[in-house]
């Protein structure tokens, strides 16, 4: 509107469509009235007036009808002595609208008039600073925003786009739950803002970002009006299929249930409920009693395309009273789902029951009411604060902030076999029942495009267990990618945000997803390892039984007695011991195995070196004795050779005591080698311990290599000195290349490496020094004869 400023402005008149649903609402408040007018227990002998003003849901008119309410220059309904004569308002329910509500109460709220509102919920109105005087029957929009996000954690959305009312319903609605929604860790693409009378453009704009999207939820916190202005621009061009979220204020408008593209709609709304006699009273109506109401009036010509007076305008035919409202499909007479219109019935029936409270008192037979008394809206205003009732079942009453207990009924738009939408009930949402029971769906729901199954509506995919969650840069904290779990941790749920270890003695399975105790690993008989060298073990040993038996056999011959057959016996013995020793490295270590394993080794290795290096020392003692004038085998005779042996070998006893007694070998669990399992092993106890009974042994078979060499070019035709030092030779090879092989072979290997050490060497020992004898026992006899022997080339 236009001011020229050269004549008074006109009062502000409504404009636009006509709405039937609010006809409904105004109509259900005369009947209440009515209803009370007629009780004889609410208000007996008492009769209430009423006038009902239209505020167009905009702001302007409300300020206009709340100046009108405070001056209380409008005339009153009920003339006569029965009525009050100060036409002072007691209370006003409305407006349908939180905006122009707000208005209203910082006019009325100064002269302590309470409002009670059937429709308005922001949370802004709880603020008993700003607004005193303002109750309502409908629950604060803070519990419908805690509903709508747990609706939506519920079916695992955490990708949606918002949109709301530019207005302080849709501001403070789409506020509250977005902390609500960021509470449940829902992310938000966008959040879009516009109001019915924007120009077209902007909600064009609106539409557009809907229809360009990647999320396929789309809450909406909107009024009804404001939700028609958008649906009809998007039905102009129907976006790719969404599911719509929506607020009570929209949702059970039956208007709106006609676009098809949003069938399978979910939303919350307010309790359904029955008014006992309301729809007869809607739908007694005729077009007399039409024609005497201008609000009625334009519903009739609205509602049948007529005209109630005569005009020259030929648009609309005039009304022929054959109208019948029985008959007409309208918000009016839809009474099917009662929910808002049962708001306004409680509005009414909370400020009847202040009043009488304020006026009335019982008495042993019946309910006295004060008829000429002044009362003053402060006196309602303070009644209300306390009203506890209950009407058809359901309870009235307000908390400190003015507010109901928060009820509502979680809907779906559902079609029908004929292809009609129709509201059906699928949960509820209950703010008095303990957190975690609040929430509850129960019906099976009918999705976009009539789905039984859950719409998807993600920014990332969830991530699977065995993988953990990395935010993508720059965006929500809903849009990640899926990392794969490092080696060695797992995560055993959904959605993780990190990996965690596993204990020391698990593993992770292929999936990464739980842990596994660690498969354990050691040398054991049944690996095809352990087998061949358990097979060279037992056939090394055979060779040195089998050698001894050919010896003994062959006891009296030149070469058997000419090498010190006490001795060779004693070898073969001992060599007999080596290759045995070696089994016991093979298995699960124990506490007696891993101390037998290390000391039989040392002890046994030390006999037979010992032997050699006695066998070695009669070589070099036999040839001094040949020197004319010598006498040097008296001094290392068969007892002094003996104990040349056990001397040696006590010293090596000696030491493995005392490695025993001080930090013995022990089994171990081997945990770093390898981190996917576990390695059972000897820990050395005492590596001095070790590397003394090595030293040792490498002491001897230097000591005697160098005297074999010292010995291998003495005349005798059969020299064994030479022998000895191929076989020193091995030895000392195996046994150097055994060091660095043992300190860098992992796990079992170690074991491996120890037995092929033993083997090895023995082998060596066995062959280079008996191989020869048997060969020439066996097969050239000719040669085993003292002749031969003695022949000095």
């Amino acid at each position: 509107m236009i001011y020229d400023y050269t004549t008074k402005p006109g009062p502000p008149r409504c404009t636009g469509s006509f709405n039937a649903r609010d006809l409904r609402f105004s109509r259900t408040m005369i009947y209440a009235i009515e209803e009370i007018n007629n009780s004889t227990e609410l208000l007996p002998e008492l009769k209430l007036g009423y006038q009902i003003f239209d505020s167009c849901g905009s702001v302007p008119m409300a300020m206009h009808v709340a100046f009108q309410l405070a001056n209380g220059q409008d005339s009153v309904f009920y003339k006569g002595s029965n009525c009050s004569q100060s036409g002072v308002v007691m209370g006003a329910v409305g407006d349908s609208g939180s905006t122009p509500s707000m208005g209203m109460l910082r006019i009325i709220g100064s002269f302590n008039i309470p409002l009670v509102s059937h429709f308005a919920t922001c949370a802004c109105l709880s603020d008993k600073q700003q607004f005193p005087t303002f109750f309502r029957t409908i629950p604060s929009d803070h519990y419908q925003a805690d509903a709508l996000a747990k609706m939506v954690k519920h079916f695992g959305w955490t990708w949606i786009g918002a949109i709301h009312s530019d207005s302080d319903y849709g501001i403070n609605g789409m506020a509250s739950f977005l902390d609500a929604a960021l509470r449940e860790g829902i992310c938000v693409e966008y959040i879009e803002s516009y109001f019915r009378t924007d120009p077209r453009s902007k909600i064009l704009r609106v539409a557009d970002v809907i229809r360009r999207s990647t999320a396929i939820v789309v809450v909406a916190f909107t009024a009804s009006g404001d939700m028609r202005a958008l649906l009809e621009e998007l039905a102009l061009d129907p976006p790719p299929p969404r599911q719509w979220i929506g607020s009570e204020g929209w949702v059970t408008d039956p208007y709106l249930m006609s676009f098809s593209f949003c069938a399978g709609a979910i939303g919350v709304a307010i309790q359904k409920s029955v008014i006992p006699g309301l729809r007869d009273f809607l739908l007694d109506l005729s077009p007399s009693e039409a024609a005497a109401s201008p609000l009625l009036s334009e519903f009739w010509e609205d509602a049948f395309n007529c005209s109630l007076t005569k005009s020259s305008d030929q648009e609309n035919k005039e009304c022929d009273g054959t109208e019948d409202i029985q008959k007409l499909s309208s918000p009016y007479t839809e009474t099917s789902q009662l929910r808002i219109t049962n708001m306004v019935y409680k509005a009414v029936y909370a400020i009847a029951h202040a009043i009488h409270n304020a006026v009335c008192h019982e008495t042993n037979i019946t309910t006295k009411c004060q008829k000429n008394i002044k009362l003053e809206s402060k006196q309602v205003f303070s009644e209300l604060k306390k009203v506890n009732f209950s009407r058809n079942g359901y309870h009235v009453s307000f908390d400190p902030n003015g507010d109901p207990v928060a009820f509502y009924e979680l809907v779906n738009w559902q079609k029908s076999e004929n292809g009609v939408t129709k509201l059906a009930k699928v949960g509820y949402y209950d703010a008095s029942l303990p957190k975690g029971q609040q929430f509850n769906i129960d019906q099976n729901i009918t999705w976009l495009d009539g789905s039984t199954e859950v719409p998807v509506s993600v920014c990332s995919e969830s991530c699977p267990p065995g993988t953990r969650k990395v935010l993508q840069k720059g965006k929500p904290i809903c849009c990640y990618d899926c990392i794969p779990c490092p080696k060695g941790e797992i995560s055993n749920m959904t959605d993780s945000p990190d990996c965690f270890p596993c204990p020391r003695e698990f593993w992770p399975n292929s999936k990464k997803d739980d842990c596994l105790p660690k498969p354990v690993e050691f040398l054991s008989f049944d690996e095809v390892l352990s087998i061949i060298l358990a097979a060279f073990s037992i056939s090394g040993a055979c060779l040195a039984i089998i050698t001894a038996l050919i010896f003994f056999h062959h006891r009296t011959t030149p070469i058997v007695r000419a090498n010190n057959s006490e001795l060779s016996f004693l070898l073969l013995f001992s060599l007999t011991l080596c290759f045995l020793c070696s089994l016991t490295f093979i298995g699960a270590p124990s506490e007696w195995s891993c101390m037998l394993r290390h000391t039989a080794f040392g002890i046994t290795f030390v006999l037979c070196i010992s032997c050699v290096l006695g066998k070695t020392i009669v070589v070099l003692m036999a040839f001094k004795a040949t020197l004319p004038g010598s006498n040097t085998m008296k001094w290392f005779g068969p007892l002094q050779q003996r104990m040349t042996v056990i001397s040696f070998t006590f010293i090596q006893v000696i030491i493995c005591i005392i490695w025993l007694v001080v930090s013995p070998p022990f089994p171990v669990k081997n945990l770093t080698t390898y981190k996917e399992k576990i390695t059972l092993e000897c820990a050395l106890g005492s590596a001095v311990g070790f590397w003394a009974v090595l030293g040792y042994i490498g002491l001897l078979a230097v000591f005697c290599f160098v005297l074999a060499v010292l010995a291998r070019k003495l005349p005798d035709n059969f020299n064994e000195a030479k022998m000895i030092t191929f076989s020193m030779l091995i030895f000392c090879a195996v046994w150097i290349t055994f060091i660095p092989a043992y300190v860098s072979s992992p796990g079992k290997f170690t074991v491996a490496v120890e037995i092929f050490a033993i083997l090895a060497s023995s082998f060596g020992l066995i062959l280079c020094i008996f191989a020869p004898k048997c060969f020439i026992i066996l097969f050239q006899p000719d040669k085993n004869t003292k002749k031969h022997l003695m022949n000095k080339n």
